[in-house]
C-alpha cells in the first residue's frame, strides 16, 4: 500500500485535502489556513486591487462579499492552488475549493 508521500504527486485536490486536513482539529485547521497567506496571490490580483477587501486565501475561506467585478484572475499561478492541486479559479466569486469540489464542507 502506498504511503501519503508516495500518493502526493498524483493526488487530486480532494485526496490532498483529506491527507492534510482530515486528522486536524478545527484549531489546527485554522492555523494551517493562516500559514497559506504567505503563499497567496490574492492581494496582487487585478480583481482584488482597489476593492477595499482585506481577506485573502479565498480558495480556502470562500467568496468575497466585497468584489463587484472580475478584472482578472491569478488563481492558476498561485502556490496554494498548485500545491493543493486545485482545479478551479475565481474563488473570490465562486467559493472555496472545498465548496467547488466533491468534498462535503
Amino acid at each position: 500500500m502506498a504511503t501519503p508521500d508516495e500518493k502526493w504527486p498524483e493526488a487530486s485536490f480532494e485526496e490532498r485535502y483529506t491527507m492534510l486536513m482530515g486528522s486536524l482539529s478545527k484549531e489546527q485547521q485554522k492555523s494551517s489556513v493562516e500559514q497559506l497567506v504567505f503563499m497567496c496571490k490574492c492581494s496582487r490580483c487585478p480583481s482584488y486591487t482597489g476593492t477595499g477587501e482585506t481577506d485573502l486565501v479565498f480558495c480556502t475561506l470562500g467568496k468575497s462579499g466585497v468584489f463587484k467585478e472580475q478584472k482578472g484572475c491569478l488563481c492558476t499561478q498561485c502556490g496554494v492552488t498548485k500545491t493543493m492541486s486545485m482545479r478551479w479559479d475565481h474563488y473570490c466569486s465562486k467559493g472555496s475549493a472545498v465548496e467547488l469540489s466533491d468534498l462535503t464542507p
